[in-house]
């Protein structure tokens, strides 16, 4: 591919996310791709890879998250796939781009993440940095609204040992996805800027946390 016809897909792939999600929550829309896409594009700048793959997988990565499709995880890599037969790109990016999407999912941690590569660990990191920091507390909320879930119950503790579809069915207070997810986020990233970035995101929801808890409490 020259770099007029990169330039082409990218675009063209921008508009098919865009419209695919123009009513996505709002935790998972376009302005969830773009953030990661951006997060992506700086995170290969420090390193050895194939940034169209990466551009790509960003822009694909939640096509169809299998939150909102009863569970099924075959949905967004299929549509990905669909769209991608469409854009003249050889087999080899197509499976990579692929790849990606089934491999970058959190899964509640319990998973053996079954294929990898250098454009998977910076598309992952940079999922990842959308779930900490301000956006990502934004965000958790925003879905535990859109769930009806509770904000917070001193009863119902966080469980750090779920299973992939344990975690997937949990309905448990936003608070605790902190302590399920958010949390052990930090320590899960494959690259140095994605570690350097999530640990000041990851600082910035230890205060919020600990804020939240004197107010519950009523403290000043």
């Amino acid at each position: 591919m020259n770099s007029f016809s990169v330039e082409k897909i990218i675009s063209n792939t921008i508009i098919f996310v865009k419209n695919e999600l123009k009513d996505a929550e709002g935790g998972h829309d376009w302005f969830h791709i773009e953030r990661v896409y951006k997060n992506a594009l700086l995170i290969s700048e420090s390193e050895k890879v194939d940034k169209t793959i990466v551009a790509l997988g960003a822009l694909l990565h939640d096509i169809a998250d299998s939150k909102f499709h009863n569970g099924d995880e075959t949905v967004g890599p299929k549509k990905a796939r669909q769209f991608l037969n469409t854009q003249n790109l050889s087999e080899a990016i197509i499976e990579h781009i692929v790849k990606i999407i089934e491999n970058i999912s959190f899964k509640g941690g319990h998973k053996n993440q079954e294929f990898h590569s250098k454009e998977l660990d910076v598309v992952q990191d940079a999922d990842r940095l959308d779930a900490l920091g301000a956006i990502g507390i934004a965000r958790t909320f925003n879905y535990g609204g859109f769930k009806n879930r509770k904000l917070y119950d001193p009863d119902i503790k966080p469980n750090l040992n779920m299973t992939p579809s344990e975690y997937k069915a949990s309905g448990t207070p936003t608070i605790n996805h902190f302590y399920e997810k958010l949390l052990l986020l930090k320590d899960r990233m494959n690259t140095e800027t994605g570690r350097k970035i999530a640990e000041k995101r990851h600082q910035f929801m230890e205060v919020f946390l600990k804020q939240f808890y004197a107010e519950w409490e009523g403290k000043k």
